[in-house]
């Protein structure tokens, strides 16, 4: 009985992370290792429920298979934040033009385009800057010393084509 609930343990903290990374994976359309984790998720789930109900129904293993579960969650979202597949689009708004900051981010590698815009009570200069997603919060961080007042917004677009960043992120 001990046996059965550490494995169902084990096999829920390999399994819900596989399954957190398939979804990415099919989100990001990356369908070949889609499919390789789709595998090893639908093994895993199998095998696992195969324990849990085999004999005699224990609670405790359920429990712990449900309490797995909510671990491996845990996991899956610590992975797919240190994997960060994919682009992160930043529009950072202004109060006023920070040459500075342009300069710094434009020297730094990110391609920045500006506009001129009208707030409420006066102009306000809007930064369109996009990034790969592992570099984000060193942009963040470069965006917050130079403008600590800034209004940010990111967000991970869908698709893309053409431009100075595309062929500069490529290089990277």
């Amino acid at each position: 009985m001990a046996k059965d609930i550490l494995l169902v343990l084990l096999l829920q903290l390999i399994y819900v992370p596989i399954l957190t990374l398939r979804t990415i994976f099919m989100v990001k359309n990356i369908s070949a290792l889609a499919a390789f984790m789709g595998f090893l998720e639908a093994l895993i789930y199998v095998f696992g429920l195969s324990i849990v109900f085999s004999g005699e129904q224990s609670y405790i293993v359920m429990i712990v298979y449900a309490a797995g579960f909510g671990a491996g969650l845990f996991i899956g979202n610590y992975i797919e934040q240190k994997l960060a597949i994919g682009y992160t689009s930043l529009i950072v708004n202004l109060r006023d033009k920070n040459e500075e900051l342009i300069r710094v981010l434009r020297e730094n590698g990110y391609g920045v385009t500006v506009f001129v815009g009208e707030g409420r009570d006066s102009r306000r200069y809007r930064l369109d800057i996009l990034t790969k997603r592992n570099k984000e919060r060193e942009l963040l961080k470069l965006i917050e010393t130079y403008e600590p007042k800034a209004f940010i917004i990111s967000y991970e677009p869908r698709r893309f084509k053409g431009g100075f960043i595309v062929s500069a992120m490529k290089k990277r």
